[in-house]
Formats: structure tokens, sequence, C-alpha cells
């Protein structure tokens, strides 16, 4: 039986930047329509000289494994009812599932004068700013000494906690200690693919997901790398559509959803993509 995708739901968000939104999505679809429309995209700029619209894909996928282009089948560690589906990204393998948020990034990169490193630092910038502005607003007061961050010698966003409000245990084998801090897992993965200038795959933050499908591989190729979820660090509201203004409280803090995530996460992107974030100086390696 072919795969079919559902019609993405399409929003303008300024003339050079659309989402389009996509819930329960098949993988293989999702993925042959993301290299239908860069291809397209790619067509039109060579042969019309022709501008398009960036744009940003919101999807919440169905459980699925996938292995990037390089990636090694032994990063696999069981065999489970998951599909594995072998994909034409960056990096090795990872999980997508409900309770995750994917945002697929096909970007013309010349169009924005982005190179690639541009791009992958404004995602996991990005990332940051967003991951860390709710852990400051809704984190329950034993949690407000994680900070997210990216590392220079392996892509996405990781947590780490304050070692001055840890106990004076030494680390585990788990644990990486930069300065002050210990790193306790990860958070978010990225993998991107580019041709002729355009990107497109993308980022995968673990909001309140079902952690265990981890357990059947080594996360992006990383043994015994603990993801994380953000679930677990602040207050989630697992009703969806609520406004803000009508959030409860707990402990004085709001409560965050998966929508309003999403949307602070998307006005951050855009802002990059318009010039108006600019990047920060890398952290050191």
């Amino acid at each position: 039986m072919p795969n079919t995708m559902q019609a993405l739901h399409t929003q303008p968000l300024n003339e050079n930047l659309i989402t389009k939104s996509l819930t329960a999505a098949d993988y293989v679809a999702t993925l042959d329509a993301m290299l239908s429309r860069t291809l397209e995209r790619i067509s039109l700029k060579k042969e019309q000289e022709l501008r398009t619209p960036d744009e940003l894909w919101i999807v919440d996928h169905n459980d699925v494994y996938t292995l990037g282009q390089a990636g090694k089948e032994e990063h696999i560690l069981q065999r489970t009812n998951t599909p594995i589906i072998k994909t034409d990204r960056g990096g090795q393998v990872t999980w997508h599932g409900h309770g995750q948020l994917v945002m697929y990034w096909l970007f013309d990169l010349d169009s924005i004068s982005w190179s690639v490193r541009n791009m992958v630092s404004h995602a996991e910038q990005a990332i940051e700013d967003v991951v860390n502005d709710c852990l400051k607003s809704t984190a329950s007061t034993d949690t407000n000494h994680i900070s997210a961050r990216a590392r220079r010698d392996a892509p996405g966003v990781y947590l780490y906690a304050d070692m001055a409000t840890e106990t004076d245990s030494a680390p585990t084998s788990d644990e990486i200690e930069v300065d002050n801090t210990i790193m306790i897992g990860k958070i978010a993965s990225l993998g991107f693919k580019i041709k002729h200038g355009f990107s497109y795959h993308g980022i995968a933050i673990n909001l309140d997901c079902d952690l265990s499908a981890f357990n059947a591989i080594n996360p992006c190729g990383y043994a015994g790398m603990q993801m994380l979820r953000l679930a677990d660090f602040v207050n989630m509201n697992q009703a969806t559509n609520i406004q803000p203004n009508n959030l409860p409280l707990t402990d004085d803090k709001k409560t965050l959803t998966y929508e309003q995530f999403t949307q602070q996460l998307i006005d951050n992107i855009a802002q990059r993509h318009a010039g108006d974030i600019p990047l920060r100086e890398l952290a050191p390696k």
C-alpha cells in the first residue's frame, strides 16, 4: 500500500517564511513530501531565478526509528515492533514519536546568508533559548538549577546541573563535567540534509514523550546516552489549546503546554531567520 500523508496546515509568518503543521505523520510519506518540495524549490530557483518562501514544518510523528545516511546498524540494540527507516539525513539512529516536537527546516541557506554551521548553531541556540526560558518560568524549585546548552563535540542540546547546588558526590560515567556544571543528559537532537544549498530534515525536542523507546538504541550513536524530556523538569499541562492567561498556577509558576512551547520556538526561529536574533559566540569545546 502506498504511503499517504495528511494535508499540511499552512500559516504564513512573513513573506519569506511559512509554517506547515502535520499530526500523526507517517515518516516515509513526510520524507517524500519534504524531498519533493525541496527539489521543486531548487528547480524554481535555477530555472526561473524565483525565491520561494522558506518552510518550517511542525510534525508529530507516529513511532519510528530513523537511521541516518551513514548510520550503523550496530547502534540498534533491540528490534521492536516500531519500524526502522533508513533516511538521508546526517547522524546516526534516533526515535520519533508522540510527545516529541519535530521541526523540519526547509530553508534556502544562500538567500538568508547562512552557512551550514550557522544553521546548526541557530537551531541549537533557539532550543537553548526556549528551554531555558521554560525552565526559569515553570520549573519546580528543586530543578531550578538545571540549564540547557549545546556542546561543540556533539550536535544537539543537553541539560546541565549546577554542581554548586548538588551534593559533593563524584560524577558517574554518564555525566560530563563542564566548568561548574555536570551534563545529565540530552533533550534535543539535530540532523540535517543539504541539497544545492537547500536544507531539510531538522530538530527533535523531547517534551512529554515516553523515553523508554530510546532504550532499544544508542541515541545518535552514543552508547549510554541518557535521554531526557522537558516534562520531568517543568510543570507541563497535558491539556491542549489552553490560552496563556487562563493557565493554572502551581507553586507560583505557570504550567506549560506542548502548544505554548511550540509557538515560542517558532517565534524564536522566525526572528533568527529574519536576522533579528544574532548568533551568540560558540561556547568553548
